[in-house]
């Protein structure tokens, strides 16, 4: 059963990603009318896969580098949805669900199925921990896309080259409205991660190492994104700088995930 949710999930991304781009490239009608609906049914049929593989291997799916890629894809899901819902603008689906396709697929080609974990794995409050952080990072990783997006629309704009970047994006007002929206998910998750993995770590380490590469650069991209958000709710920060900032938020947070998470930290190396 497990295999079968495995084989189908790509098959659900792609089948979303692609009527999300028959609706934003070709206009078509039945397009624009079913997308939302398919992206909900994929979000409902990965948390059930989701919940399925923690049930049969007895611990929550972020063991492994590809396991985390598969709740990733999920995370990504449900905040490019959350978003969609609260800006009333589905014009972006394409390109932020196919970062979420591309990771699910990753997961589905190499991804390895095994309960042998270390037992400190099997704690909720880790699993809480982890969702937390990937969910966080999912924020991070639309805030990122909108910032790009945001400066592709500038600088065609400012060129006065208006293709169907122009012709099809939001506003840069609107790419702004939803890049703070996601930053602002992103600092809020990120700071339920944090809260959990102390309380975790406490728990399941008797001599933590607070100085840990991967703790160290968790707190300096959420201290970056809380940064972002008072500076822009107190100071009225805006435009193009904080787009800029958006990105290299995004960057350290994929330099962290990788490169530190595989080859630096200790207590989050688990695969």
């Amino acid at each position: 059963m497990i295999g079968t949710f495995n084989y189908l999930l790509p098959l659900f991304y792609f089948s979303l990603v692609w009527t999300y781009g028959k609706a934003f490239f070709a206009d078509k009608p039945w397009a624009k009318h079913a997308k939302t609906p398919i992206l909900i049914c994929t979000i409902l049929f990965h948390l059930l896969a989701l919940v399925m593989r923690t049930i049969v291997f007895r611990h929550p799916p972020v063991t492994s580098i590809f396991e985390i890629f598969t709740v990733l894809a999920c995370s990504i899901s449900i905040t490019y949805f959350i978003i969609e819902l609260r800006s009333q603008r589905k014009e972006t689906g394409y390109f932020i669900l196919n970062i979420a396709f591309f990771f699910q697929l990753a997961s589905s080609l190499f991804i390895k199925s095994t309960s042998e974990v270390p037992e400190i794995l099997r704690s909720p409050l880790f699993g809480i921990h982890v969702s937390s952080a990937l969910l966080g990072y999912a924020a991070i990783t639309i805030a990122g896309a909108y910032s790009f997006m945001y400066l592709m629309l500038y600088h065609e704009m400012k060129a006065i080259q208006f293709g169907v970047i122009y012709k099809k994006l939001p506003t840069l007002e609107t790419l702004e409205r939803m890049t703070f929206t996601a930053v602002i998910l992103a600092f809020l998750l990120l700071s339920a991660a944090i809260l959990f993995g102390f309380i975790w770590l406490n728990r399941a380490i008797a001599d933590p190492n607070y100085f840990d590469p991967k703790l160290i650069g968790t707190i300096l991209i959420w201290t970056m994104y809380g940064f972002l958000v008072i500076t822009r709710m107190f100071y009225g920060w805006k435009g193009r700088k904080v787009m800029i900032l958006s990105i290299a938020g995004f960057l350290i947070s994929l330099f962290s995930m990788t490169i530190i998470n595989i080859f630096f930290s200790r207590f989050h190396k688990f695969y």
